[in-house]
């Protein structure tokens, strides 16, 4: 059995590596560990949790994750291109896993911010998802 996050996680890294949209802003920068010296502009994926939601003769996930936007320009225009880019590229399609079952899924919000370091802004992407595994 395969984990749903753990599969979907895969799937969205996939999709924004692949789009052309958000390629040309972030070119193929999409991590969950960031690498030593990563070049800004960015995207991680993390956190993700799980949440069991059986029923009756069904194994259902409830799935939150944030994906994060990080850029160094000056202000926020660049975060709010990128963050645009990344919300369309996986909500213009169905996405699909192979093992489990995508309910649905959704954008929740997007929340700007200033990092503590005061040269970077993130965009805090938040969606949540439903998963049934066979």
């Amino acid at each position: 059995m395969t984990s749903p996050s753990l599969e979907l996680q895969g799937v969205i890294v996939a999709r924004l590596k692949a789009v052309a949209a958000v390629t040309a802003l972030i070119g193929q920068r999409v991590y969950d560990s960031v690498p030593k010296n990563a070049a800004f502009p960015y995207v991680t994926l993390g956190p993700m949790d799980e949440l069991s939601d059986d029923a009756d003769c069904i194994t259902g996930f409830d799935i939150a994750l944030d994906i994060n936007v990080w850029s160094r320009a000056v202000g926020f225009p660049e975060a709010k291109w990128i963050s645009d880019a990344v919300r369309a590229a996986l909500l213009d399609v169905e996405l699909s896993l192979t093992a489990n079952a995508l309910v649905y899924f959704q954008h929740r919000q997007t929340v700007f911010s200033e990092d503590p370091d005061g040269l970077t802004n993130r965009a805090r992407m938040s969606f949540e998802a439903f998963a049934e595994q066979p």
